[in-house]
């Protein structure tokens, strides 16, 4: 800014350019709270394939000690499929899509004991790995890593009780309807546990 004699008022302009930051800043601040609003990163969608309308099923895996859970289970998954309709179950020379998977987990942990140190109440722990791979392109569409099922129950002893088979065919149906809506729906519909929550082995 130019004073009365021609020469510029030093002072003066310092406070005009300190003005014009200012409304810079201004101006800026509502682009900065409009991209914050917009909230945290989130992934796109992994959704079933198009191009996978026929499924089959493998029968999974099993790294436990305990012999047969692998076809009940296997079993469980077929009839939810089946039951479902929206993806028809065949043989694995004609399916599009092959779903794959692992039993790493079996535990049963005693939680409550009676007054002779016997266990009254326990929780069954099965976790598994499951896996979808397109046939045709024979590539890995997704994996889901440590898929829990787990039931408390009572012993038989008490009254509403249940056996440990019974125990675990509930948790065949909770993992089976798991599956089905993790196939279906894709990423985020089912997540699986993380490392640190996996019980340890007690074989």
């Amino acid at each position: 800014m130019e004073n009365r004699n021609g020469k510029w008022n030093v002072v003066e302009s310092g406070k005009f350019s300190t003005v014009l930051l200012m409304l810079a800043a201004c101006c800026a601040l509502p682009a900065v709270f409009a991209g914050c609003a917009s909230g945290p990163y989130k992934p796109m969608e992994q959704v079933l394939p198009a191009n996978i309308k026929k499924i089959a099923i493998e029968t999974f895996k099993n790294s436990t000690v305990y012999y047969g859970i692998e076809d009940k289970l296997t079993r469980a998954i077929t009839n939810e499929f089946i039951q479902d309709g929206r993806l028809a179950v065949v043989n694995p020379d004609q399916a599009d899509g092959i779903l794959r998977g692992e039993i790493t987990r079996y535990v049963l942990e005693p939680l409550t004991y009676d007054e002779n140190h016997v266990a009254k109440e326990y929780k069954l722990w099965i976790i598994v790995d499951i896996s979808l791979t397109d046939r045709a392109k024979n590539e890995i569409v997704w994996i889901e890593k440590n898929l829990e099922g787990n039931y408390r129950y009572f012993d038989t002893s008490l009254p509403g009780g249940i056996t440990e088979d019974e125990a675990r065919d509930i948790i065949w149906d909770k993992l089976s309807r798991d599956i089905l809506k993790r196939t279906i729906q894709g990423f985020g519909a089912v997540t699986g546990i993380s490392e640190k929550k996996v019980p340890p082995k007690t074989e």
